[in-house]
């Protein structure tokens, strides 16, 4: 076996520990997973301490990628990789946790979406994790 075969067989099994099938691939899923399971309990959370309202909203912004296929927003236009993306629930989050707005349906609409995606992304659905 050749220097340059060998260097490229060790190459390709790197590349593939990242792959959809790899190692790296069941981490990142069960990562999004672990995230999951604590946004959903966070939501169940405000939405006891702070009733319907709360509750509601949670639940709306949890189901805004379909409610968004319904409206006919389809893949891959900016709409639906706004509904997707990651950082604008986290957004929402965080300029609620640090803003001056005090209205709890606010935050649990970022967790029911941010929810939605983090689920999505762990049965490995939806925009990529680094999009």
């Amino acid at each position: 076996m050749t220097s340059e075969r060998a260097h490229d067989d060790a190459s390709q099994r790197i590349r593939g520990v990242g792959s959809r099938h790899g190692v790296g691939s069941w981490v990142k899923k069960s990562s999004w997973g672990a995230f999951t399971l604590f946004l959903a309990a966070f939501a169940v959370f405000e939405s006891v301490k702070y009733g319907l309202p709360t509750t509601a909203a949670a639940l709306v912004f949890f189901a805004l990628p379909d409610l968004a296929r319904l409206a006919g927003i389809r893949p891959p236009g900016p709409l639906h990789q706004a509904v997707h993306r990651v950082w604008i629930p986290l957004v929402v989050l965080i300029g609620y946790a640090f803003g001056p707005i005090v209205w709890p349906p606010l935050f649990t609409a970022g967790l029911g979406w941010l929810t939605r995606i983090a689920l999505e992304r762990s049965f490995g659905r939806g925009l990529s994790a680094g999009a």
